[in-house]
């Protein structure tokens, strides 16, 4: 059993998606997921009259073709409302059959709240929640379990678990319970890649199911782990290390510096969407080469293979069914480029001993 703090669309369609795939073989079964909705109820009150099923468009480009396939995800038990329905909450997690807490609260998630100053009710806060489910836990005397934010924030684990020890402090929790929370609980930093731009636009679903979601055929899932034998989720697009870092520096390098370089150059041919970019006869190639002959050389031996990771942000890019616009990947244009590409340039330089051309023309 998974409890799942977080209703929203990329959970749904990522986490809520793998799991389905997982119970489908009994060797990497684990179970159903209770999800669990902090903010309002529509969600999980449309979860629950739909039995938690719902279906997933997967719409995209991937290995040079064309993908277009529907399926249902049936990996969600039910849904419960935190405010209303607390103490369902609370049993979820003194469930010996629980494996893992996952979440998706957003970065704005992962904060306190002043008004959780004592123990009882409802806390306010996700990290007041969490910490309320683990102490339940503990008090029935059962083992730690794994905490799995998918947050899109940098050791994202980490930084939640000194939430929860902030908050524990604020508790006063005892000593004893403080230790268990950091030693027998499993706290893995992750980073999650998959595009969910919320319901098709055309599908013979819409208006039929009102929790249909689409979702690009790439997903990557990585968490950081010193047991990954023992981390629960088995899935081929899962990977555990115990350093995670070369999968976001991978990432940021190609597939978001991807994206800051094309704000850099497209304005000159008057293109205005990623997948315009791509097709474009002079804009596509130079991509290319920006790609294979400058990002990828400065990630060899870095990362698990770039070049390869390089060819599936192209398909990514090539998507039929998305409108990714370059304003949008636009803002904070200048802080974006010191992460993604200003970091290639210094390290191509130092590497190589001369200038990357097509890199410098759009930086220098």
């Amino acid at each position: 059993m998974i409890l799942q703090f977080g209703a929203g669309n990329f959970l749904r369609a990522f986490a809520d998606w793998f799991i389905d795939e997982m119970n489908r073989d009994p060797a990497t079964a684990v179970g159903t997921v209770v999800v669990v909705q902090s903010t309002g109820k529509s969600r999980a009150d449309a979860l629950n009259a739909a039995g938690g099923r719902y279906h997933v468009a997967i719409q995209g480009f991937q290995d040079g073709e064309v993908v277009d396939e529907t399926v249902e995800v049936a990996s969600i038990r039910e849904a419960l409302h935190a405010d209303t329905q607390w103490d369902g909450v609370l049993s979820v997690g003194t469930d010996p059959e629980l494996v893992a807490i996952l979440s998706n609260t957003t970065e704005a998630g992962l904060a306190l709240d002043e008004a959780d100053v004592t123990l009882g009710g409802v806390p306010r806060s996700f990290p007041a929640k969490l910490l309320a489910v683990l102490m339940a836990r503990y008090a029935a005397g059962l083992p730690g379990t794994w905490v799995i934010p998918c947050e899109l924030v940098e050791s994202n684990a980490d930084r939640l678990r000194e939430l929860v020890i902030e908050q524990a402090a604020r508790w006063q929790v005892d000593p004893e319970i403080l230790a268990w929370l950091q030693t027998d609980c499993q706290w893995a930093n992750t980073l999650v890649d998959r595009i969910v731009p919320g319901p098709p636009k055309s599908h013979p679903l819409l208006g039929i199911d009102s929790l249909l979601l689409s979702a690009e055929p790439f997903a990557f899932w990585a968490v950081e782990t010193s047991q990954p034998d023992q981390f629960p989720l088995k899935h081929p697009a899962i990977v555990t290390a115990r350093d995670i870092s070369p999968f976001t520096l991978r990432k940021v390098r190609l597939l978001n510096g991807a994206h800051s370089a094309l704000v850099c150059k497209a304005p000159e041919y008057g293109i205005e969407t990623v997948r315009e970019c791509v097709e474009h006869p002079e804009l596509g190639p130079w991509l290319e080469r920006l790609l294979f002959e400058e990002i990828v050389p400065t990630l060899e031996g870095r990362c698990d293979d770039p070049a390869g990771f390089a060819r599936a942000v192209l398909d990514r890019f090539r998507n039929p069914f998305l409108e990714h616009r370059l304003e949008a990947i636009a803002l904070n244009h200048e802080a974006k480029v010191a992460v993604r590409l200003a970091p290639t340039l210094a390290e191509y330089r130092e590497r190589f001993g001369k200038e990357p051309p097509l890199l410098a023309s759009v930086l220098v």
